[in-house]
């Protein structure tokens, strides 16, 4: 009960929540999830991207930390599927962290690592959107004043208002409008990856470097083969090299391509099925396992056409600007098209990868408006950042992801090393949410055994000890040694003293947003500790 404002003899009944139900609709089904699993483990938007960085570790070891790594990151699979079956709500990370660790931990952890950072990755998107497909596109019709503006400042915001713009529109529509829309891209993409798959089978290390010689110069106003491949100044070894220190060190870069196979969690209240372990598993683990495979098989690719000196000294040279380097970033996609001869189907080849891009580029707010619709349902927010339109679409946890990112991008695209520097830790900070998350599922079956007991996970155990638990620990040690080597190793770029600064600033607003709730609610006779104990209505 609450007082009515100004009538301190009248109350009203207030409800746990914003409403008697979500107001979502379970517009996805397992399929759909495996997609978007599939599109968030990225191999040509985030895989390639991230493989450009092994040069920084020598010791080298590319391909066994890919398959390594993509095979342990299972454990991660598992153990969302279990927090999913056991309770499938929107706002995934959120849900669980604030219903088994507390409520202040759920709202601090998923506001800093799903709602304010996501919003910082809004330019990172754009980034990956110019130097794969604006910048190619740029060069193969003859623009050459594009290839240097994407990279300048009104480049660089363009395309994020492009990207915040477009997945603005693709979550607008819809879940069922984004599954079709996913799938055509999925499907296009396949068909792009399949065209680039056997162009580099069927060409020799000879047959590259002569088209690299005639297209590169001629496209880029690059220099020779050769002259990349001194300037790289790189022995990599071969493709194959198992250096253990190695494999272990870049670990942290492969992060960047396929933590993410968790990344539709916060959806499956709106996933048809979503309380069966089984599937889950498979939707998750089936995208990571499939894309660390496919993922294996271009390595191999690239070592044999390019040349695995080649490859890591063409990242090497432009990474490190170095004189003589290749001028553009060395996209594999584009070096697969200069088999082409023809401006035509060199635009093809870059179109239809290009899918991989535009049905990976909604899930920069997708799942970031669930996160934000929970913590509004529980009355942490104002209830209008709850509210949902007739399709089932949370249209003011979506102004909220959209109306900041802009002013951030801005400041992303013009302050230069400045401000770009302090979103360094966009990875950390969704990783450091996402060990809440293990941490919870962890002592899950202790914290809340009435849940648990009667999940469908209670039978799943090893020696005894549940499922859900062996897998949270085994998952959060990956976790705990990528964010020890973030904090203290310069190669990884992220360890900057501004950008930690930054990143704690994130956290001091979201426990000033949560405590001025709770403070707030509690004048309204709204206990948050009641509300953030109950599993949300759907």
């Amino acid at each position: 009960m609450a007082t009515v404002a100004g009538e301190p003899g009248r109350y009203e009944e207030k409800g746990l929540f914003a409403r008697t139900a979500t107001g979502l609709v379970r517009g996805w089904s397992v399929w759909d999830g495996f997609v978007y699993a599939a599109f968030s483990i990225n191999l040509v938007t985030l895989g390639l991207y991230a493989f450009s960085f092994a040069p920084f570790i020598p010791e080298q070891g590319l391909l066994w930390a890919v398959v390594l790594s993509g095979a342990y990151l299972v454990f991660q699979a598992i153990t969302y599927s279990s927090l999913i079956a056991a309770m499938p709500r929107a706002g995934g990370d959120y849900i669980w962290i604030s219903r088994v660790l507390g409520g202040g931990i759920g709202f601090v952890l998923a506001a800093a690592g799903w709602w304010f950072i996501l919003w910082h990755w809004v330019p990172i998107y754009a980034n990956i959107l110019n130097i794969e497909v604006f910048g190619p596109i740029s060069a193969i019709i003859g623009w050459e004043r594009g290839i240097s503006f994407w990279a300048e400042p009104w480049g660089i915001f363009v395309a994020s208002v492009i990207v915040a713009a477009g997945a603005s529109v693709l979550v607008a529509l819809g879940l069922r409008t984004y599954a079709r829309f996913q799938k055509i891209c999925f499907y296009g993409g396949l068909v792009g990856l399949a065209v680039m798959f056997v162009l580099l089978l069927v060409h020799s290390k000879s047959d590259f470097i002569s088209a690299y010689n005639d297209r590169a110069p001629d496209l880029y106003g690059s220099p020779t083969y050769e002259a990349t491949l001194a300037a790289g100044q790189y022995d990599s070894g071969n493709v194959g090299s198992f250096a253990f220190t190695g494999i272990f060190l870049l670990i942290p870069f492969i992060l960047f391509f396929n933590l993410w196979s968790n990344w539709g969690a916060t959806l499956y209240g709106e996933v048809r099925g979503a309380s069966d372990f089984r599937n889950n598993v498979k939707a998750m683990g089936g995208a990571l396992l499939a894309t660390t495979a496919v993922a294996a098989i271009f390595l191999l690719l690239f070592a044999k056409t390019f040349g695995w000196d080649f490859y890591n000294g063409a990242n090497n040279a432009y990474w490190g600007g170095a004189e003589g380097g290749p001028g553009f970033w060395p996209y594999p996609g584009m070096m697969a098209a200069f088999f082409f001869d023809n401006a035509v189907l060199q635009f093809l080849v870059i179109g239809l990868l290009s899918l991989w891009f535009f049905g990976w580029m909604g899930s920069v707010f997708l799942s970031s408006t669930r996160v934000v619709f929970a913590t509004a349902f529980d009355r942490v927010l104002p209830e209008w950042a709850a509210k949902v339109g007739r399709n089932g679409v949370p249209t003011g946890a979506l102004a909220l992801m959209l109306v900041p990112a802009i002013p951030i991008a801005a400041f992303y695209a013009w302050d230069g090393d400045g401000f770009r520097t302090w979103t360094l830790n966009a990875t950390l900070v969704i990783a450091i949410t996402f060990l809440g998350s293990a941490v919870s599922a962890a002592v899950f079956p202790w914290r809340r055994p009435e849940i648990y007991n009667a999940s469908p996970i209670a039978k799943y155990r090893v020696a005894g000890i549940p499922l859900i638990t062996v897998a949270a620990v085994l998952f959060s040690a990956i976790l705990l040694f990528s964010l020890w080597q973030w904090w203290r190793d310069d190669r990884y770029f992220v360890n900057d003293r501004d950008s930690f600064i930054y990143l704690g600033c994130m956290y001091l607003l979201a426990i000033a947003i949560y405590f001025g709730s709770r403070l707030w609610r509690k004048r309204q006779g709204i206990d948050m500790g009641m509300v953030q104990r109950e599993i949300p209505a759907e």
